[in-house]
């Protein structure tokens, strides 16, 4: 038994060693996660707010609960929005309070004036430029209209510094406290739809030299992923370039967003014409509209693969997969041309061949001083 007991007890130990590893990696997890940050410098800004919002003198500090709400709706997971959202706010919260004052000069808070002032609040808040400030306009006329009675110049005076003032705070502590760069979440976003193109290539060039129909048709469903992924990229770069805004830790991690806004653009296309191939393809293998000579199927998917291979390489190589790749396509090209001389003209293979010209123009290196959309 006390010798079972010992043999066991080093691989107790190390199994115990492991779960504390595992927990300190999803610590660390947790802790770089944004939201996690955004969410702990958002208690911060609140709590500073409050701290602050206590030593104003006069009728505001009577209402010290506005400078944390107003330290939460400028926190933002950048910078520049944070000052975005912060100033729309503001405004809103201005609108709203001269909105009150108005009606205030000619009724009383009733059924009617409360509900005229909803309305026209509503209206108001249909101004394009207040953004997020849109929502405060009927919330700040109710406040100063039912909440601030008698006192309502006290009331709005108040309410309209003490947030400003929490405003503030929240902004500054999103300017010191570790400010955002979503440079990473960029260029990771650009890797994966490079290799998600790169891949329905691959499969396309798959499906043309397996015996017909194929087994799997998963790489048609996966045209519309790609649209959607490319939506998403998009979001992602436009989010870094606004992340870098204000930004003061952007000089110590210089990247070049004209760079990611070309990357972007590029493989855009590529992927507009990757889908144009996916129902070219289709059409030929299960609707039959369209067909592909057997002797040049084999050019056809040696050349996918090829262009495949130029894109999921397209960061790492040094242009010898994207030169391999022209003289694939350039070979393919003249055995059409024969079979047109022929009387044999094939439209699939052309329009897929058309395709493939089209991306590998998209791969070729952008002229310098290119300024981006």
């Amino acid at each position: 038994m006390g010798t079972a007991s010992t043999g066991r007890r080093p691989d107790a130990d190390s199994r115990a060693a492991g779960r504390l590893r595992a927990a300190g990696r999803r610590l660390r997890t947790g802790l770089r996660r944004p939201r996690l940050k955004l969410a702990l410098k958002a208690a911060l800004a609140a709590g500073l707010a409050w701290q602050l919002a206590l030593a104003i003198p006069g009728a505001a500090q009577e209402y010290p609960y506005y400078a944390p709400v107003g330290a939460l709706l400028s926190m933002y997971h950048t910078v520049a929005g944070s000052v975005k959202t912060a100033a729309q706010t503001l405004a809103g919260l201005l609108l709203g309070i001269g909105l009150a004052w108005l009606l205030m000069l000619w009724a009383a808070p009733s059924a009617l004036s409360v509900g005229l002032l909803v309305c026209l609040g509503v209206l108001l808040a249909g101004i394009p430029r207040l953004g997020s400030g849109r929502d405060w306009v009927p919330v700040a006329a109710l406040f100063v209209l039912l909440v601030g009675g008698s006192d309502a110049g006290d009331y709005a005076t108040a309410y309209l510094v003490q947030t400003a003032v929490g405003a503030a705070v929240g902004i500054t502590v999103n300017v010191l406290v570790f400010p955002p760069l979503h440079f990473h979440a960029a260029a990771s976003r650009l890797a994966e739809l490079r290799q998600d193109a790169a891949g329905q290539l691959e499969q396309m060039a798959e499906a043309l030299v397996e015996p017909w129909p194929p087994d799997h048709r998963d790489w048609v469903e996966h045209s519309e992923d790609l649209a959607q992924l490319s939506a998403r990229v998009r979001q992602a770069v436009q989010e870094a370039a606004q992340s870098s805004k204000g930004n003061p830790r952007r000089r110590l991690h210089p990247r070049d967003l004209d760079e990611d806004y070309r990357r972007l653009r590029q493989l855009e296309r590529t992927v507009f014409h990757v889908r144009d191939m996916t129902d070219v393809l289709s059409a030929v293998i299960w609707e039959e509209r369209l067909r592909i000579p057997p002797n040049l199927v084999e050019p056809l998917a040696d050349t996918m693969a090829a262009v495949a291979a130029a894109i999921r390489s397209l960061d790492d190589d040094d242009g010898h997969l994207l030169e391999e790749a022209s003289g694939r396509h350039e070979e393919l090209m003249q055995e059409l041309d024969r079979l047109a001389a022929g009387g044999h003209p094939s439209a699939a293979t052309g329009s897929l061949s058309v395709s493939l010209g089209r991306i590998l123009a998209c791969l070729q290196p952008a002229p310098a001083g290119r300024e981006r959309e």
